[in-house]
This record gives structure tokens, C-alpha cells and sequence, in this order.
């Protein structure tokens, strides 16, 4: 197994650390922020303020490379890759794919970049908010563009090794799909939070589950939540006028007919097919990854909603 190195030791990031730590893996680190360096050290990880020295040891021990910061600070620690481990396995578990993608390719174009995104978190952030548990029973977005499929294979196996699952896409499709299950998601939050605190101490006082599970995101870093939606403007802008469509056409039919049902309705479906896809039977297939369609194969299974569940040497084992 190969080393892992982590730059940023935040919610995601420390809990990538602890996660290879668990799986048997060698794994040090580094972060500008010195609460988190402290944090982690007294905990017993190698890790310090030093970003450039903990790269040059990654480029020395061939190790992964994972960033762990968010889309605001991407480029200063792409500029670091690029100065002490420019050829380097590098993976990233930034929330939008395209723009990291992007930036990977003209600051770092020699590096063996795999764009990642484990579908996991919490409201709470820094390294006390991590654990090594935070991935298991998770999907791990590992994006599967036309090439060499090895450095895919190392960071699915890191994937794995951390307890998750693998759903393999492209950048596009990726970022396509989080715009609607996770970039709206917090929109919506935020103004539903927004609204009910604008019903003042009565409504707060009322306030139970439906408010709290609806606006449960809306209490994590505000920086953070920004840095996401403002990285995903292009796939999200659809997704909110679509939203904007079905809010328009609730409120006309409430006001011309008095009834909710069609929309009601159709948010039925929509959590009724969301929990029939989580219990539903898969079938069993093995993808090559030698192959020469392998990519398509397996952007073709992710599109599906399907995972890979394990490797071995070339051959991926996937459910469907």
C-alpha cells in the first residue's frame, strides 16, 4: 500500500488521515492552520505547519498526495505541489470536480491527478471533528477520465481501504449531480433558516423536526458553504431555476386552487425512490481495468448508480 500524505487536517481531511492510519497505511501531514497541527499531535500523528518539507517527503516516498482544503485556497497548495512534488499520485476531496480538475491541469500538468469526493461530512469542522469511521458505508465520487487507469486504481483502493464505496463518474457528471443533492440541498437550507428565524421567538420556540432536518446544513462554516456553491455556479444555476419552477407553480396552484397535492406528490416519489434505490438488489460485475473501454465501463456504471466494491490487481468488482 502506498503512503499517504494529507494536506489540510479539517473535518475531511483528518478523518482521510485516520482512516489510512486504520487501514494499515503510513501517513503523515501538514496545515497552515496551527490549532489543527497541535490538535492532531497530541493525538499522535506526524503532521506540522511545514507544507513544502511534508510534499518533499511525499515526492521522496512516492506516497498519494491528498488536498484536503477548500476551493478557495486550491491554488496556493497546487503552486506547493507543483514546487516539492510535481509528478506526484494526486487525489482531492474538494466538493466541485471541474474547477480543481482545471486548475490541476494547468499548475501541475505532470502530476497523476484523480479528482475524489467522498459524499460524507458534518456541520462541524477541524481535526477534533474527524474519525476514521466518518467513511465507512459512504460513496467515494473517484472520476474516471479517458488514460491509464493505475493512479484511478490507487485512489479507489485508498477509497476503499477507508470503509467506502466507489462511484465512478466524470468531472462533468459529478458536478452535475452534487449541484441537485448537495449544492441546492444547502441553498435551500439557508433560506428556509432565514425565513424561520424571520418568524421571530414564537416560531423558534415552535420549531421541531421538520425545520430542524431542513436547515440542519445551514450551521456549518458559512466560508465553506460559500466556497462550494460559488465553485459549482455553472451546474448549480439550473438546478436552482428548476427548484424556482417547482416553488412557482406550488405557490400558483395554492393560490388559484387551494391544493399543494402535485407537489406534494411529487416529493413523494422522489424520497420514496430515494430510499428504494438504497435497499434495492444489485447485480454483480467485474469491470477490467487493463481494458480499452475501461473508463467508459465504468463512468457507464456510476451513471447507473452503481459502485465498486473491490479491487483486485486490474479487476474491479462492482455492484449494480
Amino acid at each position: 500500500m502506498r503512503d499517504v500524505c494529507v494536506v489540510g487536517l479539517g473535518l475531511i481531511g483528518g478523518s482521510v488521515l485516520r482512516a489510512a492510519a486504520r487501514a494499515g497505511r503510513k501517513v503523515w501531514g501538514a496545515a497552515e492552520a496551527p490549532e489543527d497541527v497541535a490538535a492532531a499531535t497530541a493525538d499522535g500523528f506526524d503532521v506540522h505547519t511545514d507544507v513544502g518539507a511534508a510534499l518533499r517527503r511525499a515526492a521522496e516516498q512516492d506516497a498519494i498526495v491528498v488536498l484536503a482544503v477548500p476551493l478557495t485556497a486550491i491554488d496556493a497548495v497546487l503552486g506547493a505541489v507543483a514546487e516539492h512534488a510535481p509528478r506526484c499520485v494526486l487525489t482531492d476531496v474538494t466538493s466541485v470536480k471541474r474547477p480543481v480538475s482545471e486548475r490541476v491541469g494547468r499548475l501541475v500538468p505532470n502530476a497523476a491527478f484523480v479528482g475524489g469526493h467522498p459524499m460524507t461530512g458534518s456541520t462541524r469542522s477541524g481535526w477534533a471533528a474527524g474519525d476514521a469511521a466518518l467513511f465507512d458505508g459512504a460513496a467515494w465520487v473517484i472520476c474516471a477520465e479517458d488514460g491509464d487507469l493505475t493512479p484511478w486504481a490507487e485512489i479507489a483502493r485508498l477509497a476503499l481501504d477507508a470503509g467506502a464505496h466507489v462511484v465512478p463518474t466524470s468531472a462533468a457528471e459529478h458536478d452535475a449531480a452534487v449541484a441537485r443533492i448537495s449544492h441546492l440541498p444547502h441553498i435551500l437550507s439557508a433560506v428556509l433558516a432565514s425565513v424561520g428565524a424571520q418568524g421571530g421567538p414564537l416560531a423558534m420556540a415552535l420549531a421541531a423536526g421538520s425545520f430542524t432536518d431542513g436547515t440542519r446544513v445551514a450551521g456549518g462554516r458559512p466560508e465553506l458553504t460559500t466556497a462550494m456553491t460559488e465553485g459549482n455556479r455553472e451546474a448549480l444555476l439550473p438546478a436552482i431555476d428548476e427548484a424556482l419552477g417547482m416553488l412557482g407553480a406550488a405557490r400558483g396552484a395554492l393560490a388559484s386552487t387551494g391544493s399543494l397535492r402535485a407537489t406534494i406528490m411529487s416529493g413523494h416519489r422522489g424520497a420514496t425512490e430515494l430510499a428504494q434505490s438504497r435497499t434495492r438488489e444489485r447485480a454483480e460485475v467485474r469491470i477490467d481495468l487493463a481494458g480499452p473501454e475501461a473508463a467508459h465501463a465504468l463512468r457507464t456504471l456510476g451513471a447507473q448508480g452503481g459502485r465498486v466494491t473491490a479491487l483486485d490487481g486490474t479487476v474491479a468488482t462492482a455492484a449494480v
